[in-house]
C-alpha cells in the first residue's frame, strides 16, 4: 500500500566545510515536518573545482554527523534541465517505488528548472548565506591537524591527471630566414617565446598572441600559423603524472622591434641556418629541440 503521507527531500549541494546555520535550519525545517526525509546531492562532472571542492562521499560523512537517520544520495548534473528532472524522479520512484515525494528547496535552488512530476515547495530564507564566500574565506588556511594534511592529499588523489597547455611561437622575419629565440635569467640556453594558456583566452592562436606580446612587447605580426602540438619533457612534471603538452605556432614580424620582457631576459634574432650549429653546441634549451624538429620539418631552411 502506498504511503499517503510524502516525503520530505531536500535538493541541495552542501559544498561549504561545515553545515552552517542556514543547512541546519532547512533540515530542521523539513524534519518537522516530515517524519521521513531525503537529501539529494548534486553531483558535478568536474572533479575539485573551486565551485564543487567536496565529493559526494565527504558531503554524505559531513550530512551523517549531524544527521545519521537521514539517507543521502547523489545525483549527476545534467546539461539538460529536462533530463535531470527526468533523473530526479527515476532516482527516488526506483528506489522508493511506493512513496510520494515533496520536494524542497530556497528561492535560488532547482526549483526554476525542475520540470518532472513531483510537487515543489520554497522554504523562506533563514539568512543569506554564501556557500562561494565561506569556500573563499578559508581557501589560503592552514591547519595543523593530520585531518588537514589527509585531506589534501585525498583530494590530490582523487583529481584527474592533468593535461596543462602551453603555447610557443616562432616569430621569423626577412621570409623566415631569422627566428627570435629568448633566453631567462640565470639560464645560458635559447628557448623560443611562449607560456601556459590561460583559462580567460578564447584559444590557442590568441594565447600565442598574447605570450609573444608579453614576453617581447607589442608587435604588428600576421596570422599565428598552427605547426604542431607536442608533449613537453618539462624537468618539473618528469616525475609526475601531470604533463604539459604545448601547442607550436609560427608568425611574420610585420612591425616593431621586440625586447624581452616578462619571463625573458633577452632576446635575439638568429639566422635559422645557425640553428643546427647552436644546437650541437647545446646553446637551446632540451625540452624545445622536439619544436626545432618540427619547424624544420614545415620550412625548408
Amino acid at each position: 500500500m502506498q504511503n499517503t503521507k510524502p516525503t520530505g527531500v531536500i535538493i541541495a549541494r552542501f559544498q561549504t566545510p561545515s553545515l552552517h546555520e542556514g543547512h541546519l535550519e532547512l533540515i530542521r525545517q523539513v524534519k518537522q515536518k516530515h517524519n521521513r526525509v531525503l537529501i539529494i546531492l548534486g553531483v558535478s562532472p568536474v572533479r575539485g573545482s573551486r565551485k564543487n571542492p567536496l565529493d559526494y562521499y565527504t558531503r554524505e560523512r559531513m550530512i551523517k554527523q549531524a544527521f545519521p537517520e537521514i539517507i543521502v544520495l547523489p545525483l549527476s548534473d545534467q546539461k539538460s534541465d529536462t533530463v535531470w528532472s527526468q533523473k530526479l524522479d527515476e532516482l527516488l520512484h526506483n528506489n522508493f517505488p511506493h512513496e510520494t515525494f515533496l520536494l524542497y528547496g530556497s528561492r535560488d535552488s532547482f526549483m526554476g528548472t525542475y520540470c518532472g512530476r513531483y510537487t515543489t515547495t520554497a522554504l523562506p530564507p533563514i539568512k543569506d548565506y554564501n556557500a562561494t564566500a565561506m569556500r573563499e574565506a578559508i581557501s589560503d588556511k592552514v591547519f595543523d591537524t593530520e585531518e588537514f594534511r589527509a585531506g589534501i592529499i585525498y583530494n590530490t588523489y582523487n583529481l584527474f591527471p592533468s593535461v596543462y597547455a602551453t603555447v610557443d611561437i616562432a616569430l621569423y622575419k626577412n621570409n623566415k630566414t631569422q627566428l627570435l629565440l629568448g633566453r631567462k635569467p640565470n639560464e645560458a640556453v635559447w628557448r623560443l617565446p611562449g607560456g601556459f594558456s590561460d583559462p580567460t583566452d578564447e584559444s590557442f592562436e590568441l594565447a600565442a598572441a598574447r605570450e609573444l606580446q608579453e614576453e617581447c612587447g607589442a608587435l604588428e605580426i600576421g596570422p599565428m600559423e598552427y605547426v604542431a602540438s607536442v608533449r613537453v619533457n618539462d624537468w618539473r612534471y618528469r616525475t609526475e603524472v601531470n604533463k604539459i603538452i604545448t601547442t607550436l605556432f609560427s608568425t611574420d614580424l610585420v612591425f616593431g622591434e621586440p625586447a624581452a620582457n616578462d619571463d625573458l631576459e633577452e632576446v635575439k634574432w638568429v639566422t635559422v641556418k645557425d640553428i643546427p650549429g647552436m644546437i650541437s653546441r647545446n646553446e637551446i634549451v632540451d625540452t624545445h629541440l622536439p619544436l626545432i624538429a618540427k619547424l624544420t620539418e614545415k620550412y625548408t631552411y
